[in-house]
């Protein structure tokens, strides 16, 4: 497919962007053994066609920082919450999902989440919306040595995860989010960083997670555990925010 792009469009793009470089998003993805480009929003939106992707929307590379907005749940494109995007990417139950983000600024230490949703038809048309539909798979935070699940991505290294192998086959959105503590000793001052994509899930089992699922907004607040917490003064142990890791 060929797609046209505007020079005048790229260079205000690239004036955008040069204010927010401290930032970053999910850039390539690696599903099934295919590896997908993230969807790219100082590009993406000047095509005249833009590239199908898996990756649902975002504005740009800054964090989502209002406990009580919809964006809360995937960066969503300026109060859009979650925007669908046209593609999925087929993964079996069990298998492993690694993802690159761009370049990730040393200050922004915090932990990793991952949630999922199921869809109730084609992820290509559906929205959350504030329902409670999300369970946390997989989380990482404070590391025994007293790094950061973050840390990684600042040398480029990829973040990966499993899909539970008991989850039923369907489409899923997957909430995949960053979150920045350096300004979070006081409330506000916690950055999000989510990111949302679309799989196709085979084989697995029957399971579509725990009973109990959480909304975004509602998951987090401003007294949840992890929330207010000071890197450069707190020698203990960090509280990851949400609900309990469901593996299946």
């Amino acid at each position: 497919m060929k797609y046209t792009f505007s020079l005048a469009a790229a260079a205000a793009a690239l004036l955008n962007a040069s204010g927010t470089l401290a930032h970053g998003y999910v850039s390539d993805l690696t599903i099934g053994g295919t590896t997908y480009t993230g969807y790219l929003p100082y590009s993406d939106p000047y095509y005249a066609t833009p590239p199908e992707r898996i990756v649902r929307k975002i504005p740009g590379n800054g964090p989502v920082e209002d406990l009580t907005s919809v964006d809360l749940q995937c960066n969503g494109y300026l109060g859009s919450g979650s925007a669908p995007a046209p593609l999925s990417a087929t993964v079996a139950a069990g298998s492993s999902i690694s993802l690159h983000w761009t370049t990730w600024p040393d200050s922004h230490h915090g932990p990793v989440i991952t949630y999922l949703a199921k869809c109730p038809g084609a992820c290509s048309s559906y929205s959350p919306g504030t329902a409670a539909v999300w369970f946390k798979v997989a989380e990482a935070g404070k590391l025994a040595d007293g790094t950061w699940a973050s840390d990684p991505f600042i040398t480029g290294q990829a973040y990966t995860f499993t899909v539970p192998s008991s989850l039923a086959a369907g489409e899923y959105i997957v909430r995949h989010e960053l979150i920045a503590l350096h300004s979070a000793y006081a409330y506000p001052g916690i950055q999000f960083y989510p990111s949302c994509f679309q799989i196709t899930v085979t084989g697995g089992g029957s399971s579509t997670g725990p009973s109990t699922k959480v909304a975004f907004p509602g998951a987090y607040t401003a007294t949840s555990p992890g929330i207010v917490f000071d890197i450069y003064q707190g020698t203990g142990t960090y509280t990851i925010p949400g609900p309990t890791l469901w593996t299946g």
